[in-house]
């Protein structure tokens, strides 16, 4: 497989990958006490002795008509709280409402039929982006439903849905934390934890299986991205393929995975991804 072209490229892509590939990152934090480090840096005012289970690429689906959900790490810790953690290198214009889809989802699959409400556990869906979704410049944005004529005022329903932004600016969290934001920013770091993380990460692109899972995921997108063309095929075949990049580039596929799908160079495909964007303001 990888005496080829293509074979070349795809290894060339996994080499390339860092904590920001939501795969690596699962894999990586499926190490309780790196998962149980990321958490206390995010929460310093909790106590986070241990977590229970860390599990990557966990997928809920509630009933066969309604659409299903997979997480890039679950995680549970020593006292029952749940806690969805997505790496999310693209805004797709539609993260606020999918914390809202994914939250309904986990309390679901909480409780069963005639359970007690107090049985939902306490629960925290985190979103760990390069950009700053809501461009005020902070490293965290947390949102807990609260009364609107007394902002003091909680709801207490127990959940909160907070977005790290690692192009902060802002001095409004631990430098723990902001040594983190940085490596997923792609910078360096001699922080302790940092330089752990970033041990793991080689460990793990030296992982023969995983290697395996990823490509052959990426040759899944490769057959799905041709089915697509096929299909776009009526449309004209330049602007089907600008549609499928395009398409690609907003669920969240890397330039250099798309670049390998539409058999096109990086540069070509980030200029197209450029100049439809402009299109669309």
């Amino acid at each position: 497989m990888w005496e080829t072209e293509e074979g070349f490229q795809m290894q060339k892509i996994w080499e390339g990958l860092g904590i920001s590939n939501d795969f690596l990152f699962g894999k990586v934090m499926r190490d309780p006490e790196l998962c149980q480090g990321l958490l206390q840096r995010i929460f310093p005012d909790m106590e986070i002795d241990h977590v229970e289970f860390p599990v990557a690429q966990k997928s809920i689906s509630v009933d066969m008509d309604a659409k299903s959900i997979r997480l890039d790490l679950y995680v549970v810790d020593g006292t029952g709280t749940v806690y969805d953690i997505e790496m999310q290198v693209v805004d797709t214009k539609e993260l606020p409402k999918r914390t809202r889809y994914y939250q309904s989802v986990m309390d679901l699959e909480m409780i069963d039929k005639g359970e007690s409400y107090t049985k939902l556990k306490k629960s925290f869906i985190i979103f760990i982006c390069p950009f700053d979704l809501f461009g005020k410049g902070r490293h965290i944005y947390t949102f807990r439903n609260c009364c609107m004529e007394d902002r003091k005022l909680l709801l207490g329903d127990d959940t909160a849905k907070i977005f790290l932004n690692a192009e902060g600016t802002k001095k409004d969290v631990s430098k723990e934390l902001r040594e983190f934001l940085n490596y997923v920013g792609g910078k360096k770091s001699k922080d302790s934890f940092v330089m752990r993380l970033d041990e793991a990460v080689k460990r793990a692109k030296q992982n023969r299986e995983w290697r395996h899972e990823y490509m052959t995921l990426l040759m899944r997108d490769q057959e799905k991205f041709e089915q697509g063309m096929e299909q776009g095929m009526a449309q004209g075949m330049e602007k089907g393929i600008t549609g499928m990049i395009v398409r690609m580039y907003e669920n969240g596929f890397t330039i250099e995975q798309i670049a390998l799908c539409a058999n096109k160079g990086v540069d070509e495909v980030k200029a197209i991804v450029e100049r439809e964007k402009l299109a669309r303001v």
